[in-house]
């Protein structure tokens, strides 16, 4: 699951970044509508959160822009303004869902789910392998119904070889699905990030392996022995 926050960068802001982050979602973050517009037209997001009020123009500009060059991508707007007119305007431009500051973030989560279950993106059910069971809605990562506790990267990881168990995944895919809009992560950095993950797999016996293709990438697939 990989979002794309358009904000300026409040408190506010990075509370939601470490919330979204903390479910295990990719999240890249960005402050103006230019930086938006260059994002989005890079990267397939899943779904984009949008601030209405942007050091560069109205987010609703932002989101007119996006529909017509065909953008079906759900768009979550949230903003502090209380007329009831601007925000109609915001759905009328081609917002999904709009929420007023402040706001629970464990609203924005489930409102995020919702959005993500309505656009019918499979990747939002639940995946089950061999013992293992991972929710990419909440984020949780469960071994025969038993709660796992892995951190945020590791389990954006996990998740990536999950959507593409038995297959062999390269590494250059697993490289750009983990680097930030901007940013690039090293081989280095995901082999370390692959091995802190199996390192975590390996005591709770989840019947999955994960095995290193040479040159090529890496293999998710099920252990001997497990259905």
């Amino acid at each position: 699951m990989r979002l794309l926050l358009v904000e300026e960068g409040t408190h506010l802001g990075d509370l939601l970044t470490e919330q979204i982050r903390g479910v295990g979602w990719m999240l890249d973050t960005v402050g103006t509508i230019v930086a938006a517009t260059e994002a989005s037209r890079s990267i397939a997001y899943d779904l984009i959160l949008v601030d209405l009020g942007l050091p560069d123009g109205d987010g609703r500009s932002l989101i007119k822009s996006l529909r017509a060059h065909g953008s079906s991508v759900p768009n979550f707007v949230f903003t502090a303004r209380e007329s009831i007119e601007d925000r109609v305007d915001a759905l009328d431009c081609g917002a999904d869902d709009i929420l007023m500051k402040p706001f629970n973030h464990i609203e924005v989560l489930a409102r995020c789910r919702a959005l993500l279950r309505r656009s019918g993106l499979r990747w939002a059910d639940r995946i089950e392998f061999s013992r293992l069971q991972f929710d990419p809605a909440s984020g949780s990562v469960r071994v025969e119904g038993n709660f796992v506790g892995i951190p945020p990267r590791e389990r954006s990881l996990l998740a990536l070889l999950l959507r593409h168990a038995d297959c062999v995944v390269p590494k250059n895919q697993i490289e750009t699905a983990m680097s930030g809009f901007g940013e690039e992560i090293s081989t280095n950095a995901v082999e370390l990030v692959m091995s802190r993950l199996r390192r975590r797999l390996g005591p709770i016996d989840p019947g999955i392996t994960i095995e290193t293709v040479r040159g090529i990438g890496y293999w998710l697939r099920k252990v001997k022995g497990h259905v």
